[in-house]
């Protein structure tokens, strides 16, 4: 469980100008000629994907309080859902196949969410992993469900809208727009979402649930919703995986995948959904540059971990906030 100071819900205006900076890069790479460009779009789509899926999890762990180390079943779960509803022949319509996807994810949450909200702790991380190690096995064990060697998506969704054909998803560009744009409404919502009265009370069942079952407020309910909204949007970033890979299989949703969600989020910062965004973009990078400095790579990786989080408890955008607001003042 998170504790109160260890949210970062306001963020001072020069962060705020240096995160908008940010995307605006984002936005304009694409436009930049760049020696292998194809490449770099490709890793930095799978960057914004990964940040939505951290932020999916900041929902659960940042602003309710809930470290789940199952979020991956519902990523996987979504890049399979797109994987058996394509054709072999022929792409799927986007337009009905993301939202199924979804809304598939989040059923599984709400199912599994049901039981696993009424515990705490240490017990609600288990049981969390639990469920998806059943999951993971489900898939991995069943040839009929594609077993360890995964399923293919041969296409690509169609973005075909009344005869309009304007985003083709096929194009790395593209996709990369699309899954830019994917990525900004979901920020902006689950900002909207966290100052909204629903939000205010994930909050307070994070600092205090005993509290906010006392003044009339039924928590179970909000943090099933919140488990099942996180499932769904989590739903949403391993569609977007599974249609630009072209390729899903049971490791999507193992316990790795849920711990680096976990550590994207810690690495950037609990409780602003910005903070998930850079966690996920730090977190591939530095992996990234580990990889190609060394086969020990996971060993460095762990100490950057470790050292960030003892010298930023608050990740990297506290350590942002503490630098720049001293300089504000």
């Amino acid at each position: 469980m998170s504790s109160p100071k260890a949210t970062l819900e306001l963020l001072p205006k020069s962060m705020q100008v240096l995160l908008g900076t940010g995307a605006l890069a984002l936005a304009v790479f694409p436009l930049v000629p760049v020696e292998g460009s194809a490449f770099y779009l490709q890793m930095l789509s799978q960057m914004m994907i990964l940040a939505i899926f951290a932020m999916s999890l900041d929902l659960l762990q940042g602003v309710t309080g809930m470290v789940s180390l199952g979020h991956a079943a519902y990523f996987g779960l979504a890049g399979y859902a797109l994987a058996f509803l394509t054709p072999a022949d022929t792409p799927i319509s986007l337009w009905w196949a993301l939202p199924a996807s979804a809304l598939g994810a989040g059923l599984a949450a709400l199912i599994i969410g049901f039981f696993v909200v009424r515990t705490h702790g240490i017990y609600f991380i288990m049981v969390t992993m639990a469920f998806a190690q059943m999951v993971f096995f489900l898939f991995f064990d069943n040839k009929a469900l594609g077993g360890s060697d995964g399923l293919y998506v041969n296409f690509r969704p169609d973005a075909t809208l009344f005869g309009w054909t304007g985003i083709d998803l096929e194009n790395k560009t593209t996709f990369y727009y699309f899954t830019l744009a994917v990525l900004v409404l979901v920020y902006a919502f689950l900002r909207r979402l966290l100052f909204s009265p629903f939000g205010r009370v994930l909050s307070g069942i994070r600092v205090n649930e005993h509290r906010m079952r006392a003044v009339g407020y039924g928590t179970f309910g909000y943090k099933l919703a919140a488990f099942t909204l996180a499932g769904s949007l989590a739903g949403v970033a391993g569609f977007l995986w599974a249609a630009q890979t072209g390729y899903v299989n049971p490791e999507l949703m193992g316990f790795h995948m849920s711990a680096h969600a976990i550590m994207m989020v810690i690495l950037g910062g609990m409780g602003n959904f910005a903070g998930a965004i850079v966690g996920a973009f730090a977190f591939e990078y530095v992996m990234h540059f580990f990889k190609d400095l060394t086969k020990h790579w996971q060993l460095l990786m762990g100490g950057f971990i470790v050292l960030v989080v003892v010298l930023a408890p608050r990740g990297l955008l506290g350590l942002g906030e503490r630098l720049l607001g001293k300089k504000e003042h």
